[in-house]
């Protein structure tokens, strides 16, 4: 590796774009969705009170994550899912404690989530994940994340629950828009760039409707997993992922340093 990649690695806090980091994406999304309706729904510790607990939580691993100097695949794995499950009890806050509804709730969160990303574009000058080298591209980034696993939640919800879809016609759809997204990749000149910040929030609302065919019962059309069990049992694939990429890490850094 030579000075200037590995100034880059250095720099870099956010891991490679592969096909494993999309799997421990839906992961840990999905996982986002158990763990706060487990945390809301299941300990009753309702909407409000989850969602600061879990924004709490966000901002904790958040702070680890910007002072930190690399990229350390435990850190930055547990701000996903601290966006995931914030993202969902905030969600469900809006839609079912305020009452605006799957559709009004996405909505607004769509604006947000269009007018961060405008945003950050206009200041940075580029959206492209390689790019983030910078705090201030940190924060937009990690905004972004946490608005775009909020709609992920109210527009999975909205699928699963008032489209008519139920949950694994839901989840069929948002499997059948994530194949066009990689079709689009490999075989049409659309921007890399737009068609990753596209399948980032598609995987969310997957994520969601995934979830929910895990943990409701037979009679709605679930798996019958329950939060807990559901929970227990994302939470373990994605340590496991998370320390199979740690040891990658570990022996890569080795060898540059070699």
């Amino acid at each position: 590796m030579d000075e200037s990649n590995l100034k880059d690695a250095i720099l870099s806090k956010i891991p490679e774009i592969t096909l494993l980091f999309w799997i421990m994406k839906i992961c840990a999304t999905t996982l986002g969705e158990t763990g706060g309706d487990l945390l809301s729904m299941t300990l009753n510790v309702g909407y409000a009170v989850s969602s600061m607990i879990l924004i709490g939580f966000f901002f904790a691993t958040l702070a680890m994550q910007l002072f930190s100097k690399k990229y350390h695949p435990l850190v930055y794995w547990l701000v996903i899912v601290a966006t995931s499950t914030a993202g969902t009890t905030m969600s469900d806050y809006m839609d079912r404690t305020l009452g605006l509804g799957y559709m009004t709730g996405s909505l607004i969160l769509v604006g947000i989530l269009i007018t961060i990303l405008a945003v950050w574009r206009y200041v940075e000058g580029s959206l492209a994940v390689e790019h983030i080298k910078s705090r201030r591209a940190e924060l937009f980034y990690w905004t972004a994340i946490l608005f775009s696993n909020t709609l992920g939640t109210a527009l999975g919800d909205f699928l699963a629950d008032s489209s008519g879809l139920g949950f694994g016609g839901g989840a069929a759809l948002i499997t059948a828009l994530l194949i066009l997204v990689i079709l689009a990749h490999y075989f049409t000149g659309i921007s890399k760039v737009v068609l990753f910040w596209i399948a980032f929030v598609l995987t969310r609302p997957f994520g969601a409707t995934f979830g929910d065919l895990l943990t409701k019962t037979n009679e709605k059309g679930g798996f019958d997993f329950g939060t807990i069990g559901s929970s227990l049992i994302l939470g373990s694939i994605l340590v496991i992922l998370i320390i199979y990429v740690s040891v990658k890490e570990y022996r890569g850094n080795d060898f540059a340093t070699a």
